[in-house]
């Protein structure tokens, strides 16, 4: 498969970027620094992440509305023009989770669908509409400082509210904005022209804003408790299965997957998504076994070490039968090793610090 490339991918190369593929595109992992540095940047001051990589589907028009109420999870009777919504594409017959998706409700007619990277497709073919993923950058600028560094930018871009959508512009060409991320934090996502867009990364990192790549943006998600597609969301996992019931708008009259999450939801979910904190500084690791007195009774998702805890963290799915509470002890087996961990709530980490005390005891 051809790689496709970011219209910054000079800028990170010029930054000394270490590039990786990642969903078909190549994207800066780390930048000289380091993935921990960028991580704590970010959770301290300002971060700036190029999330070009996800794609940019507009759906407009007559109708448009109707296409996405029909087809996606969330009800968007629920928000209205100049907001964002978080909201998914389901599998119709098992109500899994084919995409988890941003909805930029641009105009009254007019809207920007955000898929991840490798599900653009996907989506195109559920939606109709256009791929304009080529003809922008997307720059997400995070942290609890990122507004006042941003500020000096493009004071309508940094005054966006959390969820909001506006326009800006830059070098004379009009740029979107949403009061949206991926990290945790306070801060907003620009989609930019990609005619202007290395002017625009340049003046965001004159500004302050520390570069930050893929590495830091998953350890950053990932202490928030937030899912990745492929990872805590896909086939055969469910929104209920992940505790994502409040994206599911059940008024409405249809949407694909209804039928099946609605079955799910009269049974319950057989398995359902725990955090889980390390004794040690050990990372849990995807697929590693989650055992209870022996007995496997789940398995890792996504395992990182926690910048901010100084500890393993880690998603799992559990048997919902198992009842596990915050505070149990379990087992997470790692070859033959077995490492020590206890059931806590998510996120881990809110405002910078710990947000449960169970995560340190």
């Amino acid at each position: 498969m051809t790689q496709r490339h970011s219209p910054l991918e000079q800028s990170h190369l010029d930054l000394g970027a270490k590039m990786v593929a990642f969903g078909g595109w190549e994207m800066p992992l780390s930048y000289p620094s380091g993935t921990i540095a960028e991580h704590m940047a970010c959770r301290g001051e300002a971060a700036a992440f190029d999330v070009s990589h996800l794609g940019t589907v507009r759906v407009s028009g007559e109708g448009a509305f109707d296409v996405l109420q029909e087809n996606l999870s969330n009800d968007l009777r629920k928000v209205r023009p100049g907001r964002a919504q978080y909201t998914h594409l389901l599998d119709d017959a098992d109500g899994s989770v084919a995409d988890d998706i941003i909805v930029w409700w641009v105009t009254d007619d007019t809207f920007d669908v955000m898929p991840n990277a490798s599900n653009t497709e996907r989506v195109l073919s559920a939606l109709g509409g256009e791929d304009t993923t080529d003809q922008r950058a997307v720059v997400a600028i995070q942290g609890p400082r990122a507004r006042a560094r941003l500020e000096v930018v493009s004071p309508r871009a940094a005054s966006v509210p959390r969820f909001g959508v506006s326009s800006f512009d830059w070098a004379g060409r009009t740029c979107l904005v949403a009061g949206t991320g991926y990290t945790g934090e306070d801060g907003v996502e620009c989609s930019v022209p990609r005619e202007v867009a290395t002017s625009f990364w340049d003046a965001v990192v004159a500004a302050g804003v520390t570069p930050a790549g893929l590495g830091a943006r998953d350890t950053l998600r990932l202490e928030a408790g937030l899912p990745l597609h492929g990872h805590e969301l896909g086939p055969g996992i469910t929104p209920l299965q992940a505790g994502l019931g409040w994206v599911v708008g059940w008024g409405k009259e249809r949407f694909k997957g209804k039928r099946a999450l609605e079955a799910e939801r009269s049974r319950g979910p057989k398995r359902l998504l725990r955090a889980l904190v390390a004794e040690s500084r050990r990372p849990p690791r995807q697929d590693s076994a989650v055992e209870a007195d022996g007995v496997t009774v789940g398995r890792v998702t996504s395992g990182n070490f926690s910048p901010v805890l100084g500890r393993g963290i880690a998603l799992a799915f559990i048997g919902a039968s198992v009842g596990v509470r915050p505070g149990d002890e379990l087992t997470v087996r790692i070859a033959e090793a077995g490492l020590a961990v206890r059931v806590t709530k998510a996120p881990f980490v809110r405002d910078g610090k710990p947000a449960d005390e169970l995560a340190l005891h």
